[in-house]
């Protein structure tokens, strides 16, 4: 019994120190591979759809300026302002769940979907948010926000099988990720919230609200 409650406490606390060591591993060199990589692969194997993973690393210097900046004017307006929580945009969820009697809507950082992206999958449940809550502070130390921001525009699901920006112009746009253009860029990210079945041509409405962020932002 004691040796079980010895595993039962090492594997949680094992995984966590092995996230902190990639994070370490991702601060000068990218992700070979992500949970949530993983996770679309079983899937289109388990279902006996052809396996596709279309997965090209960019440095920053060769994706188009456009494309970090609407990302976070879609995901997260705040997050050079916040240090991986963002308390406000918290509380007005809970406020708005409270009001409309549903649950709370999710209002995680980049910084949390990128823990999401890189070492667990989409599904939901408590395990993962206790992870992503306790890596979010080490993710923001390590990693600085300009890579943090990197990464996740490398790393996200712009369509099925498609992750990151140089795979996703190719594939929306035929051009590589560093000829973006404003519009094109606002169009991806315009597909985050669900990148398995939005289109960037089919999101001008999304794609207007960003633009005004934008804006509002000073870009």
């Amino acid at each position: 019994m004691r040796r079980l409650l010895f595993l039962i406490v090492l594997l949680p606390v094992g995984y966590y120190l092995l996230c902190v060591l990639a994070l370490a591993y991702l601060r000068y060199l990218p992700p070979p591979v992500t949970g949530v990589q993983t996770q679309r692969v079983i899937e289109q194997v388990w279902s006996g759809e052809p396996v596709i993973r279309d997965y090209r690393w960019r440095p920053a210097s060769q994706i188009s300026p456009h494309l970090p900046r609407a990302v976070v004017a879609a995901e997260d307006a705040r997050f050079f302002l916040h240090r991986g929580f963002d308390w406000e945009e918290l509380h007005k969820a809970r406020e708005t769940a409270r009001d409309e009697g549903q649950s709370m809507r999710g209002a995680s950082t980049l910084t949390q979907q990128l823990i999401k992206n890189l070492f667990f999958t989409t599904h939901r449940n408590p395990v993962r948010k206790v992870y992503e809550w306790a890596l979010t502070p080490v993710a923001e130390f390590i990693l600085g926000k300009d890579r943090i921001l990197e990464l996740y525009v490398n790393v996200v699901e712009f369509g099925p099988g498609i992750y990151g920006a140089e795979a996703a112009a190719r594939h929306h746009y035929g051009i590589t990720a560093a000829d973006l253009s404003r519009q094109q860029a606002m169009g991806l990210a315009a597909v985050l919230p669900a990148p398995l079945t939005r289109r960037p041509q089919a999101m001008g409405w999304y794609t207007e609200i960003i633009e005004e962020r934008m804006q509002q932002l000073g870009w």
